[in-house]
């Protein structure tokens, strides 16, 4: 691997992905919109955001929680938080939202 990395230290990477892809196609299977309005999903994700990286960085610093190094590529961002829980919390969000709004569609067709 590049850099030294083992194939481990792409692990959340991996989940993060994986979510990509298990959430990301229902945009253009349905229709949905989403991410055609990214000022509108950016506004809607940026203050819970911040919410959940401040309690991190706090948990962080407490020592309450840590992350595994072998598990993580090992970039950190402000306050000690890794560079992919940094992505969680921009890509859980959005893919909640993809998936809330093809439920949303899916729900319109069957009513009808």
């Amino acid at each position: 691997m590049s850099q030294g990395l083992a194939l481990e230290n792409w692990s959340y990477v991996a989940m993060l992905a994986f979510v990509i892809f298990g959430s990301w196609w229902l945009e253009f299977a349905f229709r949905i919109r989403v991410l055609r309005r990214p000022l509108l999903a950016f506004s809607a994700i940026l203050p819970v955001s911040i919410f959940f990286l401040a309690w991190d960085a706090f948990a962080i610093k407490q020592k309450h929680w840590t992350f595994d190094s072998n598990q993580t590529l090992g970039i950190y961002g402000p306050f000690e938080v890794p560079l992919e829980e940094y992505l969680f919390f921009f890509i859980i969000p959005l893919a909640a939202i993809l998936t809330l709004e093809g439920v949303k569609v899916i729900m319109k067709r069957f009513s009808k």
